[in-house]
C-alpha cells in the first residue's frame, strides 16, 4: 500500500494515507505545534472525512496524532482572534452572528466523522486535550495507550465545551456524574480510567503497537460487507438519539433494501464453506 498521499487527499494540517487494503489513515500533521487546531484544520478536517465518506476505495478510517501528543486542542491563535470578535466595537447582536456561524462551522466539521458512514477508529497517544476529546467522541471506536490522558479544558479558558464533548461524552460513558465532574474540573482523566468508564475499548503500551492494533482492526472491518458495515454504523447512530422502537423501524426499513443486496449471498456462500471460500466484496 501507499505511504504518499492518495490524489485529492492534500492537506496542510493532515496527514493521508492508505496503508492497507481499503484502509485509510488520517493524521493530525501539525507537531511542532502540538497538533494545535487552527483555521485551516477545523476546514480540513470536514473536507476530509466528507471526501472519504464517499471513496469507494475506503472501508475503513485510522485517526491518530503526529508527534509528541494526539492534539493540544484549539489552537491559542484561533481562540485570540474569537476574543478578538468579543472584544470588538460592533454591537451584540452582530458579534453573536458572527461568533454563532464559527460555532457551527467547528461543530459540522467534527460531525463529519459521525456522518461518514466508514467506521472511524481514533487511536490516542499521550496528551488528547479540549476539542481533541471533542474530536474523538465523534469516532465509533477509541483506542489508546498507557500513557494518554484526557481532558475537558474549555472551562479553564472561560469557555463550555461547543463541538461535541457535552452532547456525546454522557452517551458514550453512560455516566453523567463523571461526565459533569470532568467537564466543571477540567481535571485530567489517564488511560486506566478512560478505560474502566468506556471512553476507550482498549489499552497499549506504546504508540507503535497502538497503530498497528489500530490499522488490524480497520483491515478486518474492511474485509467485511461495506453495505453490513455502513449500515450497522448508521443504525447505531440513529438508534443513540431515538427511541428503540423508531431504532427498529429504521433499521426495518433499511433492511429491507439492504437484505437484497449481492453481499449477502456471498456471505452466506463464504460461511457454508467453513473457511475455504474466502468473501470478497465489490466497492461501495
Amino acid at each position: 500500500m501507499s505511504s504518499s498521499p492518495p490524489d485529492g487527499y492534500s492537506y496542510e494540517t493532515l496527514a493521508v494515507t492508505v496503508p492497507r487494503e481499503s484502509v485509510f489513515h488520517v493524521e493530525i500533521n501539525r507537531p511542532d505545534k502540538y497538533n494545535a487546531m487552527n483555521k485551516a484544520f477545523w476546514r480540513e478536517i470536514g473536507l476530509c472525512f466528507e471526501k472519504l465518506a464517499d471513496d469507494k476505495d475506503c472501508r475503513a478510517i485510522v485517526l491518530s496524532g503526529s508527534g509528541k501528543i494526539f492534539t493540544a486542542g484549539i489552537d491559542l491563535a484561533d481562540l485570540t482572534e474569537i476574543a478578538g470578535v468579543v472584544m470588538g466595537d460592533d454591537d451584540l447582536a452582530r458579534k453573536s452572528r458572527t461568533l454563532r456561524k464559527v460555532i457551527e462551522s467547528y461543530q459540522q466539521s467534527f460531525t463529519s466523522l459521525e456522518k461518514c458512514p466508514k467506521p472511524v477508529i481514533a487511536a490516542v497517544h499521550s496528551a488528547c486535550v479540549g476539542g481533541g476529546v471533542d474530536l474523538i467522541c465523534s469516532a465509533d471506536i477509541r483506542y489508546c495507550t498507557n500513557d494518554a490522558w484526557f481532558q475537558i479544558k474549555e472551562v479553564e479558558v472561560g469557555l463550555a465545551a461547543d463541538v461535541g464533548t457535552l452532547q456525546r461524552l454522557p452517551k458514550i460513558i453512560g455516566n453523567e456524574s463523571l461526565v459533569r465532574e470532568l467537564s466543571f474540573s477540567a481535571r485530567k482523566m489517564f488511560s486506566s480510567e478512560a478505560f474502566k468508564c468506556g471512553l476507550v475499548s482498549r489499552i497499549f503500551v506504546d504508540k507503535e503497537s497502538l497503530l498497528t492494533a489500530a490499522l488490524d482492526m480497520a483491515s478486518v472491518i474492511a474485509s467485511k460487507s461495506p453495505v453490513a458495515v455502513q449500515t450497522t454504523k448508521m443504525a447505531l447512530i440513529h438508534a443513540r438519539d431515538h427511541s428503540v422502537q423508531e431504532g427498529l423501524d429504521y433499521v426495518g426499513n433499511m433492511n429491507m433494501l439492504m437484505l437484497q443486496s449481492e453481499d449477502v449471498r456471498i456471505a452466506a456462500m463464504a460461511q457454508m464453506s467453513k473457511g475455504e471460500t474466502k468473501a470478497t466484496f465489490a466497492k461501495l
